[in-house]
């Protein structure tokens, strides 16, 4: 799937506060994430999903996450969804431990045109994280970090989980999806989230979450390809084409098919941003 695409950071916004939506939306985020899940009280989770399925059919940047298909909440939310007239380009699936799961959420919607982001935040999920990742109408795959630190017993950081982000981000790349990082939940040290998404940017994540308006133009600063990236993937272009997809020498370097792909997915997301 092409929805994601282009897609370097995600807002959440709690689905019990409506008013939040237009300001996270106007934060500048590629998507803006309605939570109906863990941001929301038991209380509340009616009225929210209400809400949010309203927006979400409002722009396009709007995606929402449901509850955990095991909830009777989830159960719910999907339901509604199906029965929206429109829904969302995107739904967020958490917890996903199986397959089976995105099977079920895709049956319950039949909508072709919604893809799935779902959460691996488990042990038992990761070593399903391949098989989860290649279903069909998946869009991204997302890696939990809060639950599976605290299932681990460690510190929501990057050494503790290097591991299980190497194993997601394999998993995700062997299906040919792109996997987004966990939300840097220190809001007081925004240097720490430049160097936590570089180096999700380095291990092969493709978009990193976000909690705070705040942290979206560092998220970008990161991910985003800048023109000089683009001039040259551009050049690359036109030296690999006159060579005649001939391994070429480029700005001392090697120009061959695999490097190739990899300056085409420039190109193609800075034409996503400036479009």
């Amino acid at each position: 799937m092409t929805l994601a695409l282009g897609l370097q950071s995600m807002l959440f916004v709690p689905g019990n506060k409506p008013e939040r939506f237009a300001k996270a939306l106007a934060s500048g985020a590629d998507l803006i994430c309605i939570d109906l899940e863990d941001a929301v009280p038991a209380g509340e989770k009616e009225t929210a999903r209400v809400d949010a399925i309203a927006a979400a059919s409002t722009d396009s940047k709007y995606a929402i996450r449901t509850n955990g298909l095991t909830t009777r909440e989830g159960l719910a939310d999907l339901l509604a969804l199906a029965e929206s007239p429109r829904r969302p380009q995107l739904v967020f699936l958490p917890k996903v431990e199986s397959a089976h799961e995105i099977l079920i959420a895709r049956s319950v919607i039949a909508d072709p045109f919604v893809g799935f982001v779902p959460l691996i935040e488990t042990v038992k999920g990761l070593n399903a994280a391949h098989a989860i990742a290649a279903e069909p109408g998946i869009a991204m795959v997302m890696f939990g970090g809060g639950d599976f630190s605290a299932e681990l017993g460690v510190d929501l950081g990057w050494t503790p989980l290097l591991v299980a982000r190497s194993q997601l981000v394999m998993a995700c790349a062997g299906a040919g999806v792109p996997a987004m990082d966990v939300p840097f939940i220190k809001m007081d040290d925004p240097e720490g989230l430049v160097v936590e998404t570089e180096q999700a940017k380095a291990l092969g994540f493709s978009a990193k979450a976000a909690i705070h308006p705040a942290q979206i133009e560092a998220i970008h600063s990161v991910f985003r390809p800048g023109a000089d990236a683009i001039a040259e993937a551009l050049e690359a272009r036109v030296a690999f084409s006159e060579a005649g997809g001939a391994a070429v020498r480029f700005k001392g370097k090697m120009l061959e098919a695999p490097v190739m792909r990899r300056y085409e997915q420039i190109i193609a997301i800075g034409e996503k941003i400036n479009a």
